[in-house]
């Protein structure tokens, strides 16, 4: 749990780095939870943050499967709702491979 914890600090330390505004982490609803959400502009960026020692396996892309997609749009569906917010949305990754980060945007359709 800590090597993910200090994955998700990396990855929010890396796109505050780029402007973006942490506005939660580790947001959990019944079925769904998303690793960070952030301002982007105008904007609302649901992220998952993967990490994997290597591409064996497909690497850390591979492992965001259309299962783990659905949860992902449950809980960004709650958490508009629950915060009343009506603004573009955008679905990100952030893998972080062999040491390496990368930051996709836009991985996952809305």
């Amino acid at each position: 749990m800590l090597k993910g914890m200090a994955s998700e600090q990396a990855a929010a330390d890396y796109l505050r780095a780029r402007g973006l505004q942490l506005l939660a982490r580790n947001y959990r609803c019944r079925g769904g939870e998303i690793d960070l959400i952030l301002r982007d502009g105008a904007g609302i960026v649901f992220v998952e943050v993967r990490e994997r020692a290597s591409g064996n396996f497909g690497g850390a892309l591979s492992s965001i499967t259309a299962a783990k997609q659905a949860r992902i749009r449950l809980a960004a569906q709650h958490y508009l709702v629950r915060h009343n917010i009506d603004a573009p949305c955008r679905f990100d990754a952030v893998l972080i491979q062999g040491g390496r980060l990368e930051w996709l945007r836009a991985v996952m359709g809305a």
